[in-house]
């Protein structure tokens, strides 16, 4: 019993705690029929229903902490994230519904993240956001675990993997806010909807890996671009969205590794029955982190992304672009820094944006620091300045904590 005792130990003594920063490689994709479920050691079953706490005589409880049943719990975490600001606008531009909106406290918000195995063949995944005003579903997805062919689908409520920064949560930004572009053509809580998504991993030497999903098209703060908050019957698969995704990984090395991606969205818009919208974009993040010596705590990355967009409007055709670039400087384990550079273009008698007349531009620093994996306090300026009417500073202190299982966060 001693020596295996000291084995459990020893293994959960080597188990690393979760970085803060992504992992170097992409996640690994169950591409294969699922494997048979090894039998039970009798005597280990035995011994740790010996050591698991045992429920008070008469208690409700009759599954105890620690006992082979608790397997079966889902992993549940909170992360909230609050923020105090203060701007030299009194009337500060939207720039998402995460972001610090007012002088003062800001409550970005609470998520409750939920997922869990359910057998050899699915994963769910789901993520709740708690705020003032009520309780949103952000996502709530079933994942396969075992179709053959290198393929996988999921089927429920998600965000859609255009791009790189819009499947991503708030605790995962670089930022206290999001890229401006991405407001401006999707909304601000990012681009979701109900649908199904299937996507295929190439086999080939390097990571490939490409995806379609159709999604529903409407939602003001998710799908703006496309029908919005308009009331409009879904008629057939040409009322929805369709996104297209091509997702490639090169490791360059040990310190070395490069992500790149191709997207586009395609669907109607609010305007009238036959108009559509296009929306393509390219993404890139170069990420150094030298693994092989003593700075592995350390890493440098680039990360971009340019989209462009295209509307029909009755008797009219609307274009405008928008894109970022950020670095971002992690130089020790628990601090880092960042710069970021936006700009999105403005078009006269665009129906969304009638005010946005023009090019706006804003730049971003940030300091990071990560008392634990489980908290980070950071400091942001902000600089915008939109063509159609005067500047403005933003100045952001944001608090994060959380608790509970998580899953690692992909590259």
């Amino acid at each position: 019993m001693i020596l295996l005792l000291t084995a459990l130990a020893a293994a959960q003594a080597t188990v690393p705690l979760t970085d803060y920063a992504e992992a170097v490689t992409p996640p690994p994709r169950a591409v294969t029929a699922p494997a048979a479920v090894a039998p039970v050691d009798e005597e280990l079953l035995r011994a740790l229903e010996a050591d698991a706490p045992r429920a008070p005589e008469g208690g409700e409880g009759a599954a105890a902490a620690g006992s082979p049943a608790s397997a079966l719990n889902p992993d549940i975490a909170f992360i909230a994230d609050f923020a105090l600001a203060a701007f030299s606008e009194h009337d500060p531009l939207p720039t998402g519904a995460h972001a610090p909106q007012e002088n003062g406290f800001n409550f970005q918000q609470l998520e409750m993240a939920i997922g869990s195995s359910v057998d050899p063949y699915f994963r769910f995944d789901s993520s709740l956001l708690f705020n003032p005003f009520g309780v949103e579903i952000e996502e709530a997805y079933a994942t396969t675990l075992a179709l053959p062919w290198s393929l996988q689908l999921r089927a429920g409520q998600f965000l859609t993997r255009f791009g790189r920064f819009n499947p991503t949560h708030p605790h995962t930004w670089s930022f206290v806010d999001q890229p401006l572009v991405l407001a401006k053509f999707f909304g601000d809580e990012a681009n979701r909807g109900l649908g199904a998504e299937l996507s295929y991993l190439f086999p080939l030497p390097w990571y490939v890996e490409l995806l379609a999903s159709s999604t529903d098209a409407r939602g003001d703060a998710t799908a703006r671009s496309f029908l919005g908050d308009a009331e409009w019957e879904i008629g057939g698969p040409a009322d929805l969205q369709t996104t297209l995704a091509l997702k490639q990984f090169f490791p360059f090395g040990d310190d070395w590794s490069l992500s790149w991606g191709l997207s586009s969205a395609f669907g109607p818009n609010a305007t009238g029955r036959g108009n559509r919208t296009d929306i393509y974009g390219t993404d890139v993040y170069l990420k150094w982190r030298p693994i092989s010596t003593a700075e592995g705590d350390a890493f440098v990355a680039l990360q971009g992304e340019l989209l462009h967009r295209r509307r029909q409007l009755p008797g009219d055709l609307l274009s405008d672009t928008g894109g970022y670039g950020q670095f971002l400087w992690h130089f020790s384990r628990r601090w880092e820094t960042g710069v970021r550079g936006e700009w999105t273009q403005g078009e006269a008698g665009d129906p969304l944006d009638p005010e946005w007349t023009s090019a706006r531009k804003r730049y971003a620093a940030q300091l990071t620091f990560f008392p634990t994996e489980f908290s980070r306090v950071r400091m942001q300026a902000n600089y915008d300045m939109p063509g159609w009417r005067e500047a403005y500073w933003g100045a952001f202190l944001n608090f994060e904590v959380s608790i509970g299982a998580h899953g690692a966060h992909t590259f």
